[in-house]
């Protein structure tokens, strides 16, 4: 089956409701505190699920007297259930939009230059009745932003007045109070906490725009603006109300800006706002010839304001949205797409007796104007076309950036922690950058490239730049910028979305050099992965002094299959280290998932290498929740049971260090019940003290000089125990029950 949110599929769902009065019921719960009703069944594309919770949402696209409203299905509502991994589906009922494309088709293109939901199409019947043709766009969530910026526990907000929408009520980052409660009717609280980090983020971006890069992600924000103007997106942050996106928070404690509901894109929301007074109403010419530095001196609008009113940033702006005005419109793709989706739609709209607009105008809504209320919804390539050539005619567009010729570094496959040359040529530059990072979670840093002669740039002013960095991690990720004192330039053009890959020379694991290490087959209180749930888990040792690639091996719990998970390309275990699999069977999520989980039955897990040769493997019994079981030493001990996991560390010690040379030993060791401690050359024991991993004192016994004792740890759960002798020597010892 094709992805759920497949652009060029239309999807089915059916909901059932027992209760007669289900539409009185969500209307009630829409006017009164938002909860949802409970469907006794929903149906999508074939698969059944059993109380879903289902509501209406949206404001000027909700209406009690509509039968077609925009909705919110929840599957999980009672029930752990997800379709393809999605738990929330929410519906657009179209309203605005005559051709009823605009959301997808904007997504579309955005989809090339940020992170953004996926969209297309769904037909909605609710207990066996055609409510019509929708829009389903992913949900920004937890899930969201773990796929996307590999966390999901950080500071997120909706970025949405809570009350009714005026020029007055804007989510517009600017600063109001070191108060946080002043925030609380623009902007929605999505994770467990935050609003002193978005306080921080308004004062910063109203008050300290030098220190703007510091807290939000720039980039990120400049191709959110340059969508906004270049698509005339003005329910949006650059519209009237500042509305209509998330802000997520990031590992390196960066904002990052997440663009939501596009269904009045292309002009279909003509109010564009001055001040904190005006809608700023436009007509379509308006709309068509709406500057490219609209709001970049309203102080109501801070984060255009105060991000253009840097000159290199400005320029990046706009070479952004000159690459994807040619990319999208002038290259005509836009109208091909806006065709292939709307006849893909078209005998649903056609059957679809709770349109908005006529069937007629929906056929024709791509290239003629529609009369909607009080003002007129452009055909979306009437406003296309002749704002492509506006915007072409302007001087910010007319000046020529500069051109790369070309990008190379200096090896192909350069040595890990060696250090790396990029070289460039570009003409009619000013400077030039290279922006790099040596892991994805990271920002980009931006260093200066040098015609010198002395960068391992060739010959000094042969328009040949060169610079360097160190290559501290198995890949790195970079692009080039240039500009002079009128235009930018990048490349790859779509940076810092996309940029280029270098890989180190990594050697590949091999039989030996990896082994299983630990894992837990019942999670309930232990550690969650980056969606915030506590899951199922396999950790692996590397036993050599180098990193190796985990890419080319497999894990799985079927000896029959051994190849049901392969490891990506640039998997990477470090030297000595660990590296840990979540077994959730959640594989669109960021780190390592895995497409299985381990059985509370017991089971096995094997590592194996393409030639499906069983690398190292383990069988295990019924777990016992929370408890782990796994070697000490890392990657050589036997399997014992562990009441303390050591996600991501070593088995055997946590601030405990072990006596490498004693005049005490012990027998056996793993040990079960009882052990036997005694002294070599005469070594008398007045004293023990048993402690486990945390350092937390378990036993205590004293003694007249004896030369051996018996060490009872019947009592004891399995795990890894330390015997401090007369308060100078420690020893280590496994206790296996």
């Amino acid at each position: 089956q094709s992805d759920f949110y497949a652009v060029d599929s239309v999807q089915k769902i059916e909901l059932f409701f027992s209760q007669p009065n289900w539409d009185y019921q969500m209307d009630t719960a829409k006017y009164g505190a938002g909860g949802y009703i409970m469907a006794d069944t929903a149906i999508i594309n074939g698969y059944v699920f059993y109380f879903v919770g289902v509501k209406y949402k949206g404001n000027s696209s909700y209406d009690s007297t509509q039968l077609k409203n925009p909705l919110h299905i929840e599957l999980d509502y009672l029930i752990n259930q997800s379709y393809q991994g999605y738990t929330d589906i929410k519906l657009g009922n179209g309203y605005g939009d005559p051709s009823l494309i605009r959301e997808v088709l904007a997504y579309d293109i955005l989809k090339n230059y940020m992170h953004c939901p996926k969209s297309n199409f769904a037909r909605l019947y609710i207990n066996g009745n055609y409510i019509g043709i929708y829009s389903s766009s992913e949900n920004i969530n937890k899930q969201f932003c773990s796929s996307h910026f590999n966390s999901s526990e950080n500071s997120f907000f909706k970025c949405n007045p809570i009350t009714i929408p005026t020029p007055l009520t804007k989510s517009n980052l600017k600063y109001l109070s070191g108060d946080s409660s002043a925030y609380f009717n623009f902007y929605e609280l999505k994770s467990n906490a935050g609003w002193n980090s978005l306080v921080v983020l308004c004062d910063t971006v109203t008050n300290f725009s030098s220190s703007i890069p510091n807290v939000i992600d720039v980039d990120r924000a400049l191709w959110m603006l340059a969508f906004n103007n270049v698509l005339v997106n003005l329910d949006s942050y650059s519209g009237v109300f500042a509305q209509n996106y998330y802000l997520y928070q990031d590992n390196t404690m960066h904002f990052n800006p997440i663009v939501w509901d596009l269904n009045m894109s292309f002009g279909a929301f003509p109010y564009v706002g001055s001040g904190q007074t005006s809608m700023g109403g436009l007509t379509i010419s308006g709309m068509q010839q709406l500057p490219s530095l609209a709001h970049a001196t309203d102080p109501y609008w801070p984060l255009i304001k105060n991000t253009l009113s840097n000159l290199q940033y400005k320029r990046m702006y706009i070479a952004h949205m000159r690459t994807l005005l040619n990319e999208a419109f002038v290259s005509g793709n836009y109208l091909t797409r806006a065709q292939q989706v709307q006849n893909l739609i078209t005998p649903f709209a056609a059957a679809d007796s709770n349109l908005f607009f006529s069937y007629s105008q929906f056929q024709n809504a791509i290239t003629q104007n529609v009369v909607f209320g009080s003002y007129t919804v452009p055909g979306i390539s009437t406003l296309m076309n002749s704002r492509q050539t506006y915007l072409q005619s302007t001087a910010e567009f007319t000046a020529q950036p500069p051109a790369i010729i070309f990008v190379a570094p200096d090896s192909a496959s350069p040595s890990l922690n060696s250090n790396v040359t990029i070289r460039t040529k570009v003409t009619n530059a000013n400077v030039v950058y290279l922006g790099y990072r040596t892991d994805f979670d990271q920002k980009f840093v931006r260093i200066p490239m040098y015609d010198d002669g002395l960068h391992n740039d060739s010959l000094a002013g042969d328009l040949v730049y060169g610079a360097s960095f160190a290559l501290s991690s198995a890949q790195a990720q970079y692009y080039i910028y240039a500009e002079n004192s009128g235009a930018g330039m990048f490349s790859p053009e779509r940076a810092e979305h996309e940029f280029y890959t270098i890989v180190s020379s990594l050697p590949a694991a091999s039989a030996g050099q990896v082994r299983i290490n630990e894992f837990v087959a019942i999670n309930s209180t232990g550690v969650m992965n980056e969606l915030g749930n506590r899951e199922d888990w396999i950790e692996l040792y590397n036993v050599t002094s180098a990193p190796l690639e985990l890419f080319g091996l497999y894990l799985s719990d079927d000896i029959s299959n051994p190849f049901k998970y392969p490891f990506p390309p640039n998997s990477i275990i470090p030297s000595n280290g660990f590296v840990a699999i979540w077994a959730d069977e959640t594989v669109n999520a960021g780190y390592l998932h895995c497409n299985f989980k381990l059985s509370s039955l017991g089971e096995g897990i094997f590592l194996s290498d393409a030639s499906g040769n069983i690398l190292d493997s383990i069988s295990f019994g019924p777990p016992i929740a929370d408890v782990s079981y796994g070697r000490c030493p890392d990657g050589s001990g036997s399997f014992v049971a562990f009441t303390n996991p050591t996600f991501e560390a070593s088995n055997c010690s946590v601030g405990i260090k072990e006596n490498s040379t004693s005049t005490f030993q012990l027998y056996p060791n793993p040990a079960q019940n009882e052990l036997l401690l005694y002294g070599l050359n005469g070594s008398t024991i007045t004293e023990i003290e048993i402690s486990n991993i945390l350092a937390e004192v378990v036993g205590r016994s004293n003694y007249s000089n004896k030369t051996e004792v018996r060490v009872d740890l019947g009592d004891l759960p399995s795990g890894i125990y330390f015997i401090h002798i007369n308060r100078q020597t420690t020893l280590k010892v496994v206790h296996s029950n």
